[in-house]
C-alpha cells in the first residue's frame, strides 16, 4: 500500500461539461491493481478471461470488489467499509472503518495525477498498456513505469472500479470507472476521463484496486 498525501484535485465531465474541486483526505492505495493470484486467495475465484497469477484481475462487477474489499478486512480483522444489502440493490460505507474500500474517484484521480498537471502523469508508451502498445491482450501489473508516488498502471491495461456513482438523476445506480484500459485508445487513458457502468457489469478490462484511510481520518 502507497501512502497518498493529502490534496485538492478538480474534476471534470465532458458529457455536462461542468466541473468541481475536491479536497482529498490522505489515504492509502494499493500500488498495483488486485492481481488474479490475490484475488483467488481472499475469495477462492477466479473469474478472468486471461489467466495468469500477475496479470490484474479482471471480469469482476462492481459487486465484486467491494465484496473482495470486505473479505480481505476480515482476513486481516479489520473493519470491514461496507454494508452490502443485495436486496435493495445497494451497499452503505462506513467511513470510520479501518478496512479495505475502493477509492473514490476524487482519491483515484489525485492518485494517478501524483502532482502533475497534464492529462498524463508520463509519456504514454511508457506508463501504460493501451491499444498502441498492448498487442490486445491485458498485461501482468508493473510492467510500465509508476507515477511521482510509486502506483502502477493507474492508466491502460484495466479501467478501475470507484465507489461513486457516476450521476444517480440519470443513470441511477452506475458507477464510476477511471483510468482506460489495454484495448483502449490513446485518448481513453487520461487522468480526467470518466467512464461508467452497472454495478454488475462484467468485462475483460475492468479490474480494481483498493484503498484504506489514512488513521484519524474519515
Amino acid at each position: 500500500m502507497v501512502a497518498v498525501p493529502a490534496g485538492r484535485v478538480t474534476l471534470s465531465d465532458r458529457r455536462t461539461q461542468r466541473s468541481w474541486a475536491v479536497e482529498v483526505a490522505s489515504f492509502r492505495m494499493s500500488a498495483f491493481p488486485v492481481t488474479q493470484e490475490w484475488y483467488a486467495q481472499i475469495t477462492d475465484e477466479c473469474p478472468s478471461t486471461a489467466p495468469g497469477d500477475r496479470l490484474p484481475v479482471e471480469g469482476v462487477s462492481w459487486w465484486d470488489a467491494i465484496r473482495f474489499c470486505n473479505a480481505l478486512s476480515r482476513r486481516e480483522g479489520l473493519t470491514p467499509a461496507y454494508e452490502v444489502r443485495p436486496g435493495a440493490g445497494s451497499a452503505d460505507w462506513d467511513t470510520s472503518a479501518d478496512g479495505y474500500r475502493l477509492p473514490t474517484e476524487a482519491e483515484w484521480e489525485h492518485a494517478c495525477r501524483a502532482g502533475s498537471t497534464g492529462p498524463r502523469y508520463g509519456p504514454l508508451d511508457e506508463i501504460a498498456w493501451y491499444r498502441g502498445n498492448a498487442d490486445d491482450r491485458v498485461h501482468p501489473v508493473g510492467g510500465r513505469l509508476p507515477n511521482a508516488w510509486g502506483l502502477y498502471d493507474m492508466l491502460g491495461n484495466v479501467w478501475d472500479w470507484c465507489w461513486d456513482l457516476y450521476d444517480a438523476e440519470v443513470y441511477g445506480t452506475y458507477r464510476v470507472l477511471r483510468g482506460g484500459g489495454w484495448s483502449d485508445e490513446h485518448w481513453s487513458c487520461r487522468a480526467s476521463v470518466r467512464r461508467r457502468s452497472h454495478p454488475t457489469f462484467r468485462i475483460d478490462d475492468v479490474g480494481f484496486r483498493v484503498a484504506r484511510s489514512a488513521p484519524g481520518e474519515e
